[in-house]
């Protein structure tokens, strides 16, 4: 019976199969039939060892490998025994020249790098809804908020552009972390290839050739593990980036605010099992709780630095939990934000009334810089404007009508100047211009991604 959530509730069937163990099995036999084939191809064994090599790691399942398991208490040697054993006389040949870490590390960086090509899918998918939708809302003009308090107006899409430039850096960091965390050894008991001698760099820059993967500079009986950790820091501030948009979407979902609404399938789903009314942001929650989780693999990574002298074992039980956990969570946030974004309900109905709601107060700073253009000065107006503002909070009146009573202010402003300076959509045209900039930039930049992988 699952018990850890991972196991059935969080991420996509895609990203689990890699990390399936029954995989991984066959992940590793797959490495040792490999590296049999480069030593037949160095005349390091004779061919026909590789041969039955390669057919015995193909029957090999997890069952073989757990029986021996419980015999030799070693992972590695399980599976080492249990090829050689259906390899008949050519089993002596399996895992010659090599170490446990060999087969182990380079299996983890085959899944890094093929749940990391999964996870740059989702990255580069997820912003291209993004821009789509900042697109689609830029003519909404909506309140901006600084301490939870209303500023002053923002296009809509401002939000998304934010956000969008964001994502572009975060797929850039993403592609360089996965790679440099995506790569394998054979360099033996404590890296420094001596089993196989001379030959030993050239087993390694085949066998990782052929496995289609980067070979490390230089390691110890492991890889260092400065790569991964590093990796799982990236995908912790993906992961926290993903929970503040998220946690936008849940504050402007409020009822009080209600700018923007969660999808929510009103034929079947329900928001409450006592409250019949509910229509609960649980996806944008969900994105927002994992990321607690996510943010917390990023000590334990950093730990794992922190081998002793060639190599201990402290960092292996650790990564068994820490790196599908880790694809598997931002996985699952990926799939659960990119639902939200593409079927968000965005309400230019409730932005103008929370808008309006401010009585003229969102647009006292253009006031004021209208005014310190008027001679004033921008400490003068600032103190004008601050103290017509308090005035007008106080008597829950207009502040354009505080404005045009004032002597000061209407002597120098007249009415129809005072109109457009308390008009919300002439006060965004600046922002529009840079949100589309971005969107048309990180649009290219994203194309060049998608260019490069076919």
């Amino acid at each position: 019976m699952p018990v850890h959530p991972i196991e059935y509730r969080y991420g996509s069937e895609e990203m689990r199969s890699i990390f399936d163990y029954r995989r991984r099995i066959r992940l590793m036999a797959k490495i040792e039939a490999e590296l049999a084939k480069v030593e037949a191809d160095l005349g390091v064994i004779p061919r026909e060892a590789a041969d039955s090599i390669a057919k015995a790691a193909e029957q090999v399942d997890w069952e073989d490998v757990l029986r021996w398991e419980r015999v030799t208490r070693h992972e590695t040697m399980a599976l080492v025994k249990a090829i050689a054993e259906k390899a008949g006389k050519h089993g002596e040949y399996v895992h010659l020249g090599a170490t446990s870490n060999d087969i182990l590390d380079t299996a983890t960086a085959i899944q890094v790098s093929e749940a990391s090509e999964i996870l740059k899918k989702k990255l580069i998918s997820l912003t291209r809804v993004m821009i789509q939708r900042g697109r689609e809302s830029l003519e909404y003009i909506a309140p901006a908020r600084t301490h939870g308090m209303i500023a002053i107006p923002i296009p809509f899409g401002f939000k998304f552009a934010v956000w969008v430039s964001m994502m572009r850096r975060n797929i850039e960091r993403f592609i360089q972390a996965s790679k440099d965390a995506s790569k394998g050894k054979l360099s033996g008991a404590v890296g420094t290839m001596a089993a196989l001698g001379e030959i030993g760099p050239e087993v390694q820059r085949r066998l990782m050739h052929s496995l289609k993967i980067g070979e490390a500079e230089i390691s110890t009986q492991v890889v260092p593990r400065d790569g991964l950790a590093y990796l799982i820091e990236v995908m912790a501030l993906i992961s926290s980036c993903l929970d503040l948009i998220a946690n936008e979407i849940r504050n402007l979902h409020r009822s009080e605010i209600g700018e923007v609404v969660e999808p929510f399938n009103v034929k079947d789903q329900t928001g409450s099992s006592t409250m019949p009314h509910k229509i609960n942001p649980i996806n944008s929650e969900k994105v927002c709780g994992l990321a607690r989780i996510m943010r917390g693999l990023v000590i334990p990574s950093l730990e794992n630095v922190v081998l002793e002298h060639e190599r201990d074992l402290t960092n292996s039980s650790v990564e068994r939990v820490v790196i599908p956990e880790a694809f598997l969570i931002l996985d699952e946030q990926l799939k659960a934000l990119s639902f939200v974004m593409k079927n968000l309900a965005l309400r230019p109905d409730a932005m103008r009334s929370n808008i309006e709601k401010t009585r003229g107060l969102i647009m006292a700073e253009r006031l004021m810089m209208v005014l310190a253009r008027k001679g004033f000065g921008r400490q003068n107006a600032h103190e004008i404007v601050r103290r017509l503002s308090l005035k007008a909070m106080r008597e829950r009146k207009h502040l354009k009508e505080e404005a045009l009573s004032d002597e000061v202010v209407s002597r120098n402003l007249s009415r129809e100047e005072l109109d457009e300076i308390f008009d919300p959509a002439t006060y965004v045209i600046t922002g529009k211009r840079i949100a589309l900039s971005v969107f048309d930039s990180v649009e290219k930049f994203l194309d060049s991604l998608e260019g490069e992988s076919t």
